[in-house]
């Protein structure tokens, strides 16, 4: 890719049979060449604060699992996260956890404008295109991973489903995860949408009336192949119970109860 031009986004099984669109926003290490690793090293871009560890490969297994299409991020959210409005302060982030990102330190509004047309809008672009292409999608579905431990404080859910107002897909899916009595299930844990990290689904979502929801599983749990199998089957059960309930019903989102934990 030129230095200044954009980064198309194209998306993975586009042509899956299955009613769902899944989206991966944090897929990606990548830095372009021309912002020099952002004067980071090369392990920094290994960290959660580069890259969603685990997630790419989990959103891949459970696309196969489901026959969904998706849609992944081509740059790491340190050069700009694709989850973030543009007037969000860490759409481009000068510390990560602590940790100075000497590449995004002192931008200028241009450098922020042009870094959002070659990298924000090329994602939500491809996102768009699809949707438009696909009237017969009814979810949208956004995978992220999460640390086990955050400035010290351990996590002990081992799945987080996040969703808003609007509960379709989330309250099926904590209902059917929680059939496990080993694990830990978190609603709006440990993120929630009024931390700001539900830009993608409420933007994409909302609009077309499909049941969004974001899941978040710990990375740890996620370290062999077997593991991240056996993680997207168990959601792609959890998913297709709950698409067939949002498809059978004919509710509105005002009428939806939203259960609380």
């Amino acid at each position: 890719m030129a230095a200044g031009a954009p980064s198309e986004v194209e998306p993975e099984n586009a042509g899956g049979g299955a009613p769902i669109l899944l989206v991966c926003e944090h897929a990606s290490n990548v830095v372009p060449p021309e912002f020099d690793k952002l004067g980071l090293k090369d392990r920094d871009l290994t960290l959660h604060t580069a890259v969603d560890i685990g997630a790419l490969p989990l959103a891949r297994r459970l696309a196969y699992a489901l026959d969904a299409p998706l849609v992944a991020a081509a740059v790491s959210r340190l050069v700009i996260d694709p989850n973030r409005a543009h007037d969000a302060p860490d759409l481009i982030v000068a510390t990560a956890e602590g940790e100075r990102v000497p590449g995004n330190e002192g931008l200028s509004g241009a450098e922020r404008q042009d870094r959002i047309a070659r990298f924000h809008e090329p994602f939500h672009r491809a996102i768009e295109k699809l949707l438009s292409s696909r009237p017969d999608i009814r979810a949208f579905v956004c995978v992220h991973t999460f640390t086990p431990a955050l400035f010290g404080k351990a996590r002990p859910w081992h799945v987080g489903i996040l969703h808003d107002s609007d509960a379709r897909l989330g309250d099926v899916l904590v209902d059917e995860l929680s059939k496990d009595a080993s694990l830990v299930v978190g609603r709006n844990e440990p993120y929630a949408p009024t931390d700001g990290v539900y830009y993608t689904a409420t933007r994409h979502a909302r609009a077309r009336g499909l049941a969004p929801v974001m899941i978040e599983v710990r990375n740890d749990l996620l370290e062999r192949d077997e593991d991240v199998a056996r993680w997207a089957d168990r959601l792609a059960k959890a998913l297709r119970v709950a698409l067939a309930q949002v498809e059978a019903s004919s509710a509105g989102p005002d009428s939806r109860v939203v259960k609380r934990s």
